[in-house]
């Protein structure tokens, strides 16, 4: 992300992070529903599509499935657990997909822009249109929800040298590109402020899937960070993301081995389930009530 963004911090010498209800673990699960073109029209840096010539059937129709049917699988579930989530958002869904949007503002979902199609990267762009790329994204988000998008994950994780200075300038709270921590961090930008919000790339369906991993594992790893992060959040609260996608999670197969990981964790006490805006705006409280002077 370029030199300093971040300040180095030792884990161990840290000030004690508290969540409320001294919660060892704050817990945000992000569902990625996403849209990807049948035939992407600006193919930049890398092929979004693995299968030649387009269009690629197999794959577009294995996400598609995602946005008919198994999204509703993983609603059910969250529903079941009363999980406020943070979708990792196409925002194009939002034009293209009426029931999915419905559904999403009914359940108050917290909606983080994952760019405007996940086939569009940000590699490559200039700064202004990288910026007019966030513009259009908090567009849409103002026009459907009448609030400001809160968080920004850059599609497919395209983000550039530039993207938090754009993201902090866009308004934004928090981003979910850095992959460097445990605990928010504040990023350092040109003006404004932003904050760093642990997203998983382990935790991960999207990742587990590329490696061959099937549920049940993917479940039991769920199942040992939360071990971990529980007993190191006597400490120090962390942070602890599911990142799922319906294509994947959701497939009749795989959905139930999600519940039962979701069914351990909530069997402990001391989890805070939050939002992203949430876990970003008790961490900069406390930052700033222990700053100096």
């Amino acid at each position: 992300m370029g030199e300093g963004r971040l300040t180095y911090s030792a884990a161990p010498d840290r000030a004690p992070l508290r969540w409320p209800g001294q919660a060892r673990v704050a817990l945000w699960v992000s569902p990625n529903i996403e849209h990807y073109e049948f035939l992407p029209e600006k193919i930049r840096v890398r092929n979004p599509w693995p299968r030649m010539p387009h269009p690629d059937i197999l794959g577009y129709g294995l996400r598609d499935y995602g946005n008919r049917v198994g999204v509703w699988r993983l609603m059910e579930v969250f529903d079941r657990y009363k999980l406020p989530c943070t979708v990792s958002l196409s925002m194009s869904v939002l034009q293209m997909y009426p029931d999915i949007t419905q559904a999403m503002l009914s359940r108050s979902w917290e909606l983080m822009s994952h760019g405007l199609y996940n086939t569009r990267y940000h590699w490559g762009l200039s700064e202004d249109e990288e910026r007019a790329a966030i513009a259009e994204c908090q567009q849409i988000h103002r026009s459907v929800t009448g609030s400001d998008l809160k968080g920004w994950f850059s599609p497919a994780a395209s983000n550039t040298l530039n993207t938090p200075d754009l993201v902090a300038e866009a308004g934004l709270d928090y981003l979910c590109d850095l992959y460097h921590d445990d605990q928010p961090t504040p990023i350092r930008v040109r003006s404004g402020e932003l904050y760093s919000l642990p997203y998983s790339m382990e935790i991960n369906d999207s990742i587990a899937w590329r490696r061959g991993q099937e549920a049940e594992a993917f479940a039991q790893k769920i199942c040992d960070e939360f071990d971990t992060l529980y007993a190191e959040g006597a400490v120090h609260g962390q942070v602890m993301n599911i990142a799922v996608h319906p294509f994947i999670m959701g497939q009749p197969h795989r959905i139930e081995h999600l519940a039962r990981a979701l069914d351990y964790i909530l069997s402990h006490s001391g989890v805070w389930c939050a939002t992203g805006s949430e876990i970003i705006a008790c961490y900069r409280q406390q930052m700033l009530a222990t700053a100096p002077g």
